[in-house]
């Protein structure tokens, strides 16, 4: 699994041109899953996200996690994370995993962060054309593959 994650202030997912989801202070999540991805690498992942110290302290400091400050999370699916551009200029994304293993693994995926962070995540919808806007925070945006486990 290969995730994005950025720290910020507001951002929402719109499909169809209805928002479906936003958060306020938190994290926008942008997932991809690969073919070779199982439960481990989302128990794993969703342990470093919610734990990921991107948060200021009382000093200014990023020594707080999502979990400690009572932030949101916003996961939005993105099997592009995982494109090829080594021959040509048309992306491959053969490492992105068919939709009948994927969404399993989003859907599990879902669950444990929700239980990980100890509330309720928003998403948009697998696999459907969105529309997300976000005010990163900072800029931070950091970029976590399960598979090199960091």
């Amino acid at each position: 699994m290969r995730a994005v994650v950025q720290r910020v202030n507001s951002a929402s997912v719109a499909i169809g041109g209805e928002t479906r989801a936003a958060i306020k202070q938190g994290l926008l999540i942008l997932l991809a899953i690969e073919e070779t991805d199982t439960r481990a690498d989302l128990e794993w992942l969703s342990g470093k996200i919610v734990r990921l110290r991107v948060f200021n302290d009382a000093a200014g400091v990023m020594n707080c996690s999502v979990q400690e400050t009572g932030g949101a999370i916003l996961l939005i699916s993105q099997f592009t994370l995982f494109a090829s551009t080594k021959k040509g200029n048309r992306p491959s994304y053969t490492r992105s995993a068919r939709p009948e293993i994927a969404i399993p693994l989003y859907e599990q995926f879902i669950t444990r962060l929700t239980q990980d962070l100890g509330q309720p995540i928003q998403t948009g919808e697998f696999g459907a054309h969105m529309q997300v806007s976000l005010v990163n925070d900072g800029p931070v945006t950091i970029l976590i593959d399960s598979k090199a486990r960091e």
